[in-house]
Protein backbone atom coordinates (compact mmCIF):
# COMPACT_ATOMS: atom_id res chain seq x y z
CA UNK A 1 0.00 0.00 0.00
CA UNK A 2 1.22 3.18 -1.03
CA UNK A 3 2.14 6.13 1.53
CA UNK A 4 -1.04 7.98 -0.46
CA UNK A 5 -3.60 5.39 -0.22
CA UNK A 6 -2.64 4.61 3.58
CA UNK A 7 -2.99 8.26 4.42
CA UNK A 8 -6.12 8.35 2.27
CA UNK A 9 -7.25 5.20 4.42
CA UNK A 10 -6.46 6.74 7.93
CA UNK A 11 -8.10 9.62 7.11
CA UNK A 12 -11.63 8.30 6.17
CA UNK A 13 -13.38 8.19 10.03
CA UNK A 14 -11.84 11.63 10.33
CA UNK A 15 -13.85 13.01 7.27
CA UNK A 16 -16.75 10.96 8.45
CA UNK A 17 -16.49 12.83 11.92
CA UNK A 18 -16.25 15.97 10.12
CA UNK A 19 -19.41 15.27 8.12
CA UNK A 20 -21.24 14.68 11.42
CA UNK A 21 -20.13 16.88 13.75
CA UNK A 22 -21.62 19.85 10.94
CA UNK A 23 -24.79 17.96 10.15
CA UNK A 24 -25.28 15.36 12.91
CA UNK A 25 -27.64 17.37 14.57
CA UNK A 26 -30.02 17.74 11.47
CA UNK A 27 -29.95 14.20 10.83
CA UNK A 28 -30.79 12.86 14.13
CA UNK A 29 -33.64 15.70 14.17
CA UNK A 30 -34.97 14.23 11.19
CA UNK A 31 -34.44 10.78 12.19
CA UNK A 32 -36.24 11.76 15.32
CA UNK A 33 -39.39 13.02 13.31
CA UNK A 34 -39.77 10.02 11.06
CA UNK A 35 -39.29 7.64 13.95
CA UNK A 36 -42.22 9.28 15.85
CA UNK A 37 -44.40 9.75 12.52
CA UNK A 38 -43.96 6.23 12.35
CA UNK A 39 -43.89 4.60 16.12
CA UNK A 40 -45.59 7.21 18.42
CA UNK A 41 -49.07 7.89 18.12
CA UNK A 42 -51.10 11.59 17.86
CA UNK A 43 -47.65 12.84 16.76
CA UNK A 44 -48.66 14.47 13.70
CA UNK A 45 -51.20 16.93 15.86
CA UNK A 46 -51.26 20.60 16.32
CA UNK A 47 -51.35 19.43 20.25
CA UNK A 48 -48.08 17.60 20.18
CA UNK A 49 -46.28 20.89 18.18
CA UNK A 50 -47.73 22.91 20.81
CA UNK A 51 -46.37 21.27 23.89
CA UNK A 52 -43.45 20.75 22.16
CA UNK A 53 -42.45 24.01 20.94
CA UNK A 54 -43.77 25.25 24.60
CA UNK A 55 -41.00 23.26 25.84
CA UNK A 56 -38.62 24.40 23.31
CA UNK A 57 -39.17 28.17 23.11
CA UNK A 58 -38.03 28.97 26.33
CA UNK A 59 -34.59 26.88 26.13
CA UNK A 60 -34.20 28.15 22.63
CA UNK A 61 -34.09 32.51 24.15
CA UNK A 62 -32.13 31.31 26.92
CA UNK A 63 -29.63 28.96 24.63
CA UNK A 64 -28.86 31.88 22.24
CA UNK A 65 -27.53 34.18 25.20
CA UNK A 66 -25.46 30.93 26.12
CA UNK A 67 -24.27 30.54 22.97
CA UNK A 68 -22.32 33.94 22.64
CA UNK A 69 -21.00 33.68 26.07
CA UNK A 70 -19.50 30.18 24.94
CA UNK A 71 -18.08 31.27 21.70
CA UNK A 72 -16.30 34.21 23.83
CA UNK A 73 -14.76 30.89 25.74
CA UNK A 74 -17.65 31.62 29.04
CA UNK A 75 -20.17 29.85 30.29
CA UNK A 76 -23.51 30.95 32.18
CA UNK A 77 -24.93 29.14 35.57
CA UNK A 78 -26.90 31.81 36.41
CA UNK A 79 -29.61 32.00 33.63
CA UNK A 80 -32.05 29.90 35.67
CA UNK A 81 -32.08 32.67 38.87
CA UNK A 82 -32.53 35.20 36.44
CA UNK A 83 -35.57 33.47 35.12
CA UNK A 84 -36.41 33.24 39.03
CA UNK A 85 -35.59 37.35 39.33
CA UNK A 86 -37.59 38.59 36.26
CA UNK A 87 -40.74 36.11 36.62
CA UNK A 88 -40.57 37.36 40.96
CA UNK A 89 -40.12 40.49 39.82
CA UNK A 90 -42.95 41.16 36.93
CA UNK A 91 -46.56 40.23 38.95
CA UNK A 92 -45.27 42.28 41.62
CA UNK A 93 -45.30 45.26 39.09
CA UNK A 94 -48.06 44.60 37.01
CA UNK A 95 -50.72 43.33 39.86
CA UNK A 96 -49.50 46.66 41.91
CA UNK A 97 -47.69 45.20 45.01
CA UNK A 98 -44.93 47.64 44.97
CA UNK A 99 -46.36 50.64 42.92
CA UNK A 100 -50.18 50.84 42.34
CA UNK A 101 -50.58 51.87 38.37
CA UNK A 102 -53.89 52.06 37.49
CA UNK A 103 -53.76 51.23 33.82
CA UNK A 104 -53.16 47.95 33.21
CA UNK A 105 -51.37 48.30 29.64
CA UNK A 106 -48.96 50.47 31.62
CA UNK A 107 -48.12 48.38 34.74
CA UNK A 108 -47.61 45.71 32.24
CA UNK A 109 -45.10 47.28 30.18
CA UNK A 110 -43.58 48.54 33.03
CA UNK A 111 -43.22 45.34 34.44
CA UNK A 112 -41.69 44.07 31.04
CA UNK A 113 -39.07 46.26 30.86
CA UNK A 114 -37.72 46.24 34.41
CA UNK A 115 -38.07 42.40 34.71
CA UNK A 116 -35.68 42.26 31.47
CA UNK A 117 -33.95 45.55 32.52
CA UNK A 118 -32.59 44.06 36.18
CA UNK A 119 -32.23 40.68 34.75
CA UNK A 120 -29.72 42.07 31.74
CA UNK A 121 -28.02 44.29 34.84
CA UNK A 122 -27.13 40.87 36.76
CA UNK A 123 -26.22 39.45 33.45
CA UNK A 124 -23.88 42.32 33.39
CA UNK A 125 -22.53 42.23 36.80
CA UNK A 126 -21.68 38.58 35.69
CA UNK A 127 -19.55 40.34 32.46
CA UNK A 128 -18.09 42.46 35.18
CA UNK A 129 -16.79 39.96 37.17
CA UNK A 130 -15.18 38.03 34.85
CA UNK A 131 -14.06 41.48 32.66
CA UNK A 132 -12.74 43.17 35.94
CA UNK A 133 -11.68 40.73 38.28
CA UNK A 134 -10.78 38.00 35.80
CA UNK A 135 -12.47 35.62 37.52
CA UNK A 136 -13.20 32.24 35.63
CA UNK A 137 -16.58 32.61 34.62
CA UNK A 138 -18.03 29.43 36.19
CA UNK A 139 -17.31 30.65 39.53
CA UNK A 140 -18.23 34.09 38.47
CA UNK A 141 -21.46 33.22 37.21
CA UNK A 142 -21.79 30.40 40.27
CA UNK A 143 -22.69 33.32 42.66
CA UNK A 144 -25.84 34.23 41.05
CA UNK A 145 -26.67 30.89 40.18
CA UNK A 146 -26.89 30.57 44.18
CA UNK A 147 -27.87 33.82 45.24
CA UNK A 148 -30.30 34.48 42.35
CA UNK A 149 -33.02 32.28 43.62
CA UNK A 150 -32.23 33.17 46.92
CA UNK A 151 -33.17 36.69 45.71
CA UNK A 152 -36.50 35.81 43.85
CA UNK A 153 -37.29 33.97 46.71
CA UNK A 154 -36.57 37.08 49.25
CA UNK A 155 -38.71 39.06 47.00
CA UNK A 156 -41.99 37.14 47.20
CA UNK A 157 -41.41 36.06 50.61
CA UNK A 158 -41.13 32.59 49.25
CA UNK A 159 -44.93 32.51 48.11
CA UNK A 160 -46.62 31.50 44.60
CA UNK A 161 -47.77 34.87 42.95
CA UNK A 162 -51.34 33.40 40.76
CA UNK A 163 -52.48 35.98 38.33
CA UNK A 164 -55.12 36.56 35.18
CA UNK A 165 -53.78 39.04 33.63
CA UNK A 166 -54.31 38.45 29.69
CA UNK A 167 -52.30 41.56 28.81
CA UNK A 168 -49.33 39.58 30.16
CA UNK A 169 -49.74 36.42 29.64
CA UNK A 170 -49.71 37.23 25.66
CA UNK A 171 -45.99 36.86 25.75
CA UNK A 172 -47.01 33.47 26.36
CA UNK A 173 -50.72 32.45 25.43
CA UNK A 174 -50.84 34.74 22.27
CA UNK A 175 -50.54 34.24 19.01
CA UNK A 176 -49.66 36.44 16.13
CA UNK A 177 -51.01 35.70 12.55
CA UNK A 178 -51.93 31.89 14.32
CA UNK A 179 -48.13 31.84 15.31
CA UNK A 180 -47.93 31.37 19.08
CA UNK A 181 -45.65 34.69 20.26
CA UNK A 182 -43.33 32.71 22.26
CA UNK A 183 -42.40 31.05 19.04
CA UNK A 184 -42.52 34.70 17.49
CA UNK A 185 -40.14 36.15 19.74
CA UNK A 186 -37.88 32.63 19.33
CA UNK A 187 -37.64 33.01 15.85
CA UNK A 188 -36.69 36.77 15.97
CA UNK A 189 -33.76 36.62 18.87
CA UNK A 190 -32.66 33.48 16.65
CA UNK A 191 -32.64 35.51 13.63
CA UNK A 192 -31.00 38.36 15.09
CA UNK A 193 -27.87 36.81 17.10
CA UNK A 194 -27.42 34.44 13.65
CA UNK A 195 -27.10 37.82 12.03
CA UNK A 196 -24.48 39.29 14.53
CA UNK A 197 -22.26 36.03 14.63
CA UNK A 198 -21.96 36.17 10.83
CA UNK A 199 -22.42 39.33 9.50
CA UNK A 200 -21.31 42.08 12.27
CA UNK A 201 -17.71 42.90 13.69
CA UNK A 202 -19.26 42.39 16.89
CA UNK A 203 -19.74 38.67 16.15
CA UNK A 204 -16.20 38.12 14.85
CA UNK A 205 -14.81 39.59 17.87
CA UNK A 206 -16.84 37.15 19.75
CA UNK A 207 -15.05 34.25 17.56
CA UNK A 208 -12.10 35.78 17.80
CA UNK A 209 -12.59 36.01 21.71
CA UNK A 210 -12.85 32.50 22.32
CA UNK A 211 -10.57 31.29 19.84
CA UNK A 212 -7.63 33.17 21.00
CA UNK A 213 -8.12 36.01 23.93
CA UNK A 214 -4.68 36.86 24.30
CA UNK A 215 -4.37 37.65 20.20
CA UNK A 216 -7.58 39.34 20.17
CA UNK A 217 -6.36 41.68 22.77
CA UNK A 218 -3.85 42.43 20.95
CA UNK A 219 -5.26 42.65 17.40
CA UNK A 220 -6.83 46.11 19.57
CA UNK A 221 -9.86 44.33 20.40
CA UNK A 222 -11.73 45.37 23.79
CA UNK A 223 -12.09 42.58 25.01
CA UNK A 224 -13.81 43.03 28.17
CA UNK A 225 -16.18 45.34 26.95
CA UNK A 226 -17.58 42.32 24.68
CA UNK A 227 -17.85 40.24 27.71
CA UNK A 228 -19.89 42.51 29.26
CA UNK A 229 -21.81 43.01 26.07
CA UNK A 230 -22.75 39.14 25.83
CA UNK A 231 -23.11 38.47 29.18
CA UNK A 232 -25.62 41.28 29.26
CA UNK A 233 -27.33 39.68 26.31
CA UNK A 234 -27.18 36.45 28.46
CA UNK A 235 -29.65 37.58 31.00
CA UNK A 236 -31.38 39.86 28.72
CA UNK A 237 -32.42 36.50 27.33
CA UNK A 238 -32.74 34.47 30.34
CA UNK A 239 -35.11 37.53 31.58
CA UNK A 240 -37.34 37.33 28.43
CA UNK A 241 -37.27 33.64 29.12
CA UNK A 242 -38.91 33.81 32.80
CA UNK A 243 -41.84 36.31 31.36
CA UNK A 244 -42.66 33.45 29.04
CA UNK A 245 -42.42 30.87 31.57
CA UNK A 246 -44.94 32.55 34.10
CA UNK A 247 -46.95 34.01 31.35
CA UNK A 248 -47.84 30.65 30.02
CA UNK A 249 -48.40 29.02 33.91
CA UNK A 250 -50.56 31.99 34.97
CA UNK A 251 -48.33 31.97 38.21
CA UNK A 252 -44.74 32.82 39.23
CA UNK A 253 -43.24 30.52 41.65
CA UNK A 254 -39.44 31.27 42.67
CA UNK A 255 -38.69 28.38 43.78
CA UNK A 256 -39.20 26.26 40.53
CA UNK A 257 -38.96 28.95 37.66
CA UNK A 258 -35.58 28.15 35.01
CA UNK A 259 -34.77 25.10 37.61
CA UNK A 260 -32.45 23.60 35.73
CA UNK A 261 -32.75 25.74 32.34
CA UNK A 262 -28.61 26.44 32.80
CA UNK A 263 -28.10 22.61 31.85
CA UNK A 264 -30.62 22.51 29.00
CA UNK A 265 -29.36 25.89 27.57
CA UNK A 266 -25.70 24.23 27.31
CA UNK A 267 -26.68 21.26 26.10
CA UNK A 268 -28.41 22.59 23.29
CA UNK A 269 -25.28 24.89 22.67
CA UNK A 270 -23.28 21.57 22.94
CA UNK A 271 -25.54 19.51 20.62
CA UNK A 272 -25.77 22.16 17.87
CA UNK A 273 -21.92 22.47 17.23
CA UNK A 274 -21.02 25.61 19.28
CA UNK A 275 -17.43 24.57 20.37
CA UNK A 276 -17.26 24.77 24.44
CA UNK A 277 -13.94 25.53 24.23
CA UNK A 278 -15.04 28.79 22.28
CA UNK A 279 -13.84 30.14 19.10
CA UNK A 280 -16.95 28.52 16.98
CA UNK A 281 -20.30 29.28 17.22
CA UNK A 282 -23.62 28.25 15.36
CA UNK A 283 -27.14 29.74 16.29
CA UNK A 284 -28.97 27.45 13.90
CA UNK A 285 -27.13 24.47 15.42
CA UNK A 286 -28.05 25.52 18.93
CA UNK A 287 -31.82 25.99 17.43
CA UNK A 288 -31.41 22.67 16.26
CA UNK A 289 -30.18 20.95 19.13
CA UNK A 290 -32.46 22.65 21.25
CA UNK A 291 -35.32 20.40 19.38
CA UNK A 292 -33.54 17.23 19.60
CA UNK A 293 -33.07 17.10 23.20
CA UNK A 294 -36.18 18.28 22.91
CA UNK A 295 -38.02 15.65 20.70
CA UNK A 296 -35.52 13.01 22.25
CA UNK A 297 -37.34 13.14 25.83
CA UNK A 298 -41.15 13.62 24.09
CA UNK A 299 -40.26 10.44 21.90
CA UNK A 300 -38.89 8.47 24.98
CA UNK A 301 -41.78 9.61 27.05
CA UNK A 302 -44.60 9.15 24.73
CA UNK A 303 -43.31 5.35 24.19
CA UNK A 304 -43.64 5.16 28.08
CA UNK A 305 -40.06 5.68 29.08
CA UNK A 306 -39.72 7.22 32.84
CA UNK A 307 -38.47 10.66 32.92
CA UNK A 308 -35.12 9.73 34.82
CA UNK A 309 -34.19 7.25 31.88
CA UNK A 310 -34.86 10.10 29.53
CA UNK A 311 -32.41 12.23 31.73
CA UNK A 312 -29.94 9.69 31.10
CA UNK A 313 -30.72 9.44 27.30
CA UNK A 314 -29.71 13.11 27.17
CA UNK A 315 -27.00 13.28 29.28
CA UNK A 316 -25.42 10.50 26.73
CA UNK A 317 -26.23 12.58 23.72
CA UNK A 318 -24.25 15.43 25.12
CA UNK A 319 -21.14 13.44 25.87
CA UNK A 320 -21.36 12.00 22.34
CA UNK A 321 -22.54 15.36 20.91
CA UNK A 322 -18.78 16.49 22.61
CA UNK A 323 -16.76 13.58 21.79
CA UNK A 324 -17.93 14.31 17.37
CA UNK A 325 -16.86 17.48 18.03
CA UNK A 326 -13.43 16.95 19.09
CA UNK A 327 -13.32 13.91 16.59
CA UNK A 328 -14.23 16.31 13.83
CA UNK A 329 -11.84 19.45 15.00
CA UNK A 330 -8.96 16.70 15.25
CA UNK A 331 -10.01 16.16 11.32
Amino acid sequence: MTDTARQQRVSRPLDLFEFMARYGTLIALALLILFNFAFTRNFATMQTLNVNLTQVCTIVIVAVGMTLVIATGGIDLSVGSLMAISGALAPMIFLGKIVPIDNVALAVAAAMIIAIGVAGLFGLFNGWLIARFRIQPIVATLVLFIAGRGIAQVLTNGNLQTFRVPEFQWIGLGRLFGVPVQVVLMVLLVIAAAFVLKRTVFGRQIIAIGGNERAAELSGIAVAKVKLIVYAISGLCAGIAGLVVIAINSSSDANLVGMGMELDAIAAVAVGGTLLSGGKATIIGTLLGAMTIQLVRYTLLANGVPDAAALVVKAGIIVLAVWIQQQGRAA
